[in-house]
């Protein structure tokens, strides 16, 4: 259960830094709402998977889909490019998530 947290916990931080992009300095009171809620559920759930999951690879797992799924959202919604090199980081990073999952205890 502490694997589906902490992937539920990167996926909030995807919200998090999603939004993060158009609090505008905190003025924009909805979104600023959404990056805090979404800071508070991604790192409660961080906290709880790293009750089960060693911190290290809980922490270097919960960065890593944060960072893959905010680079998804950018190349999906605000047409960030996607060029031969940035694909291939982005396969090596999904294969460092997958690796750490089968050697973590």
């Amino acid at each position: 259960m502490a694997w589906i947290w902490l992937l539920l916990g990167g996926l909030g931080e995807v919200g998090f830094t999603t939004c993060l992009r158009f609090v505008d300095g905190f003025r924009n009171p909805g979104w600023t709402i959404g990056f805090l809620a979404s800071v508070a559920l991604s790192m409660g759930l961080l906290e709880v998977a790293s009750r089960s999951i060693p911190m290290g690879t809980a922490y270097a797992v919960w960065g890593g889909i944060g960072a893959l799924g905010t680079v998804l959202v950018g190349i999906l919604f605000f047409e960030e490019p996607l060029g031969m090199a940035r694909l291939l980081l982005i396969l090596g990073l999904v294969a460092c998530i997958g690796g750490l999952k089968l050697v973590s205890h």
